[in-house]
This record gives structure tokens, sequence and C-alpha cells, in this order.
């Protein structure tokens, strides 16, 4: 052990996220020592609370469908996106390695396995380069038996099915139509006869995010990597030349300071849930706290990469997602639903403003500049009777405690609706005749809603427009959203080898960044669904592989 030190490892890596798993991962099959710390006393981070989509073009799950493309196609899509934000060796970086690291997973780990999501379009599909069939993949279901009795470490998914059914990403779009669709009854019908089977023979199945970090978390233990938890990072420890040869953590109620011979990778997360950061970076109709993030990310990692000069990127924006805050303070995103035809969302003073079903970050980065502090999701008896919303099933009211808090309102006219929220009543009956009139030519002359693939993948496709239909029967409900979002986007500026750069462009040795606490290589848009989780695992495994050849 090296004196003033009382831990001693190759790669030390901050975090448990995917970024985080995937980094300490790579590590270990590179043949180093390795030490993964996380702050809560659970892991997985906000990747155990997600969807658990991967957006990495090219990879092998997609390859074997048939969708790839000549490498600089995807980089000319993602320089499209980014508007020229992020340098092209970063994207490039991100688009050569991708596949590399998939190919890591299918040879060297035995529960890594992907499935491809079919016809969840990239978010711009019709941009150079985009793809309307999608380039997302996700992991099946997991049986957390496997685990032991670390399965009872890991973070609890916010994702409740009704049932208890254990659904993918590519059930759930069917599943989305029961009312409407064979496909969709045949889904529910399946995954019923799944579910009492996996009761019967006592599975624990887990999906979503929640597979993902299952499979990585069996994959670390596996590779003999440690996992300390409840064990948060207090500092960063240069040598004199200013490299990172370290860092200060609380573990076992203990100050331990870990020496990393090789690197330090920080995939701690964003600063979701640090009062002061969102108030200081963030605009202010995103300030307040919507967000869907781990409730232990409160941007320790960014301060600290910050504390030793690192310079910061993004930090204005997040991973916005239109959201509901249900009675219970919990907070449900908005994807599938705003996509449901019998339906328009309007602001205060009672007028649409942008394509509902838009991507989820685009529809917020609309809200925002228009300064719209919160929103009117209104809808018809139509739409409730088909389609399900924020998990209530279709054909059920909502919650009496919706609208006992004011989440939501219901009135058998518009007019009642309007004073019933606080909107015009001639404006909001305008808006809703005009988005009628619409809806008879089957084309949204206004707003463009159901030009894009990305628009109608959760629409009905018994329709015309598979996401237009009229607001004609009542009663009517209108339901509150605000600027919700799935973490932030800004953190440490990093370059194509996940090294973390000072305000000059220098690299600070030893430090490597990822995830949430690294501004995002997707700039201030989204290229497709996992375009997160995507990144995160793959600076992961690129800051890994530098760390073992030139750390």
């Amino acid at each position: 052990m090296t004196p003033g030190w009382s831990h001693e490892v190759d790669v030390l890596v901050v975090g448990s996220g995917a970024g985080g798993m995937t980094a300490a991962l790579t590590s270990a099959l590179e043949g180093l020592e390795t030490l993964l710390v996380e702050k809560a006393p659970v892991y997985g981070g906000t990747t155990a609370l997600s969807g658990g989509g991967i957006w990495v073009p090219n990879n092998p799950t997609l390859e074997k469908a048939g969708v790839t493309d000549p490498p600089e196609r995807v980089v000319e899509y993602l320089e499209h996106i980014t508007g020229g934000r992020i340098p092209r060796s970063r994207l490039a970086a991100y688009v050569e390695h991708g596949p590399a690291m998939f190919r890591m997973f299918a040879a060297r780990t035995r529960h890594l396995r992907f499935s491809w999501c079919p016809g969840y379009a990239d978010y711009h599909p019709e941009a150079p380069g985009g793809r309307p069939e999608g380039r997302s993949v996700e992991c099946p279901p997991f049986d957390l038996r496997l685990l032991g009795e670390r399965a009872d470490q890991l973070r609890g998914s916010s994702m409740k099915v009704p049932g208890g059914l254990v659904i993918t990403s590519a059930d759930y779009v069917k599943l989305n139509m029961l009312t409407r669709t064979w496909r969709g009854r045949r889904t529910a019908f399946r995954l019923g006869v799944q579910g009492v089977l996996n009761r019967l023979r006592r599975r624990r199945m887990v999906s979503l995010g929640q597979s993902l970090v299952a499979r990585l978390r069996m994959s670390l233990v596996e590779a003999g990597v440690p996992l300390w938890l409840d064990s948060p990072l207090l500092d960063l420890v240069r040598d004199d030349q200013g490299a990172v040869v370290g860092a200060v953590v609380r573990h076992e109620g203990a100050t331990v300071r870990v020496r990393a011979r090789k690197g330090v990778v920080v995939a701690s997360g964003g600063f979701d849930h640090n009062e002061a950061m969102r108030k200081e970076h963030l605009p202010e109709v995103g300030r307040d706290d919507m967000s869907g993030g781990a409730d232990s990310n409160t941007g320790d990692g960014i301060s600290a990469g910050q504390a030793v000069g690192a310079a910061v990127d993004l930090m204005d924006d997040a991973w916005w997602m239109p959201s509901i805050r249900r009675p219970d303070g919990k907070v449900h995103a908005l994807v599938a639903e705003r996509s449901i035809p019998n339906s328009l969302i309007v602001t205060p003073q009672g007028e649409r403003f942008t394509n509902e079903a838009s991507p989820y970050v685009t529809f917020v980065h609309e809200q925002i500049t228009g300064g719209h502090p919160y929103l009117w999701f209104v809808m018809d008896q139509t739409a409730r009777r088909r389609y399900p919303f924020g998990a209530v099933i279709p054909g059920k009211d909502l919650p009496e405690t919706w609208y006992e808090s004011g989440l939501a309102h219901r009135a058998d006219t518009l007019t009642a609706l309007a004073r019933a929220i606080g909107v015009p009543a001639g404006t909001l009956e305008a808006t809703v005749a005009r988005y009628n009139e619409l809806v008879e030519t089957g084309r949204d002359d206004d707003f463009g809603r159901g030009e894009s693939a990305y628009d109608r993948y959760y629409g009905d496709p018994t329709l015309p427009n598979p996401v237009l239909g009229a607001v004609r029967e009542a009663p009517y409900l209108a339901v509150r959203i605000e600027a919700g979002d799935l973490g932030t986007k800004g953190g440490l500026l990093t370059d194509e080898h996940a090294r973390v750069v000072d305000a000059s462009g220098a690299t600070i040795q030893g430090l490597y960044a990822t995830g949430n606490a690294a501004a995002s290589v997707m700039g201030h848009d989204y290229a497709g669904a996992g375009a997160t989780i995507g990144p995160a695992m793959v600076f992961g495994y690129v800051a890994a592989r530098h760390a073992a050849r030139e750390g």
C-alpha cells in the first residue's frame, strides 16, 4: 500500500448507473483492479428508474435485423441535431466505439443480451441520417434470483405496471392499444400467461432499466468487481503536477483515501435534486425539481470535478420531459400520452403552442421558449375510454385524489372546464374548434402533429392520422403538466477519450467522466430512445479502455 492511502486500485469508478457499471466492467475485463463506489444504499442510479433503452447505431443486434448505416451517415445525423455544438471527434468516437462495446459484451459476458425495439423511430427520423424504423435496443427481462441477496440492493423501478406484468418497451407500444387492436390484445394475453408462469415458478422478473442494471451487476460479480454502497465521493485528490490520482470516499462511517493508479471515472449523475444548482443554472420554467432522476443525484461529481479545475458545459439544459406530479408526490413522465388522438395541450392562455406528439425534449424546449410555467392536457371521454393515461387503464376514471388535489379537473362543457382551470373560455373553445377542423382534414397545418414517424409511434394505427382525433365527447378532462426531466444534461466537459478537460481545453490527467456527470454528447437535442444511456455506456467503455492503455 502506498503511504498516505487506505485503499489502492487501478481504476476507481464513482456511480453505479449504466455508465459507471460499464466503465467498471470494461476496466475489469481489461485486466485492471477496479472498485465501484455508489453514494446511495442501492445501485442502479437513474438507469434503474428508466425505460432502459440504448441508442447505439450499428451494434450487433441491429446488424442482425439489417438496420445498419455507414458510420459517416450516423455522424451526419448527430452533427445535424447537435447543430455544430459538439466536436466531430466526440461524435465520431461515439459512433466508432459503440458497436465495439456491444461486441465485447457478446464475447466476454454471459448476461448482457439485447433485442431491437422495431419501429421506435429516431427522434428526428426525417433529418439526414435519421432512421424511421429506429435504432433503439433493450435488454430482455431478467430473473433477479440469479443475483441472490444482491437483488435486494437494486434500486426500485418508478414504472408501476397494472397487474404486475413484466413489460418491455417493445411490448408497451402494443399494449398501449389494448382496446384498439388485436395485436394489443394478443400482447396482453401473452404477458398475462407469462405473469402466471413467473409466479408459479417463483421467478423475480424485471424489465426495462432494471433488467439492464441487473445484467450489468451480474456481469460485475462474475468479473470480480467490488461495489461499495453508501459510499459518497467527498473529494478528488491531485498530485503535485495536478493529475488526479485518487479520491476521498466515505465508507462504513470512515473517511477512506482511495488511490487510483490509472484513473478515476466520475459517473455519479447530474444535479437533478440539487435545488441551489437548479436555480443557478436551469431556465426559470425548469428550475422546480420535477425530476425523475435518482434522488441521490445532487451534482457531487460535477462539483468535485470543478474543484480540481474542470470545465463544464450545457449546464442550462436537461433531459426534459413533460410530467405530472401525482398527489403522492411521485413524478410521472408523459411519453405515449402525448400521442393520444382525442386530446390537445394548451397554455395557461388556452392556446396550442407546439406539436403535442413531438420528442419530449423538443416539446419542453418549446414550453421554455414560450415561457409557459405549466400546461393543461385536455382530453374527452373518447380518449379516456380508449387509451391509458398516467398508468390509469382505459375506461377507468382518473383517481379521485387527482381531482381533490387540483391536478385534474372535469366538466360537462368546455366553458365549465375553462372556468375550472382558469383559462379564458372563449379561447379554449376556439382552440378546440380549430383543432377539430384540422382533425377533419387529417392534417395538422398549424403544428405538424403526426407528420413525423416518431409522432406516430405511440399513436392509434386504426386512424387515418394516428395522433389526430376530435375532442367532442363530454365530460371533458384537463390535467396539469409541468416541465419535468429525466436528469440534467450539463456536466464536466470531456474529449473523445472521455477525459475531463479544463477551461483551456487541456486534459486533467487521470480524470474521466461519463453519463449525466459529463456534458452530453447530444448537445441540446436527443437522437432517439436511449440516447442518454447509450452515450453513458459507450464513454464509460471508452474511459476504461483509455485508462488501461494510457493511464
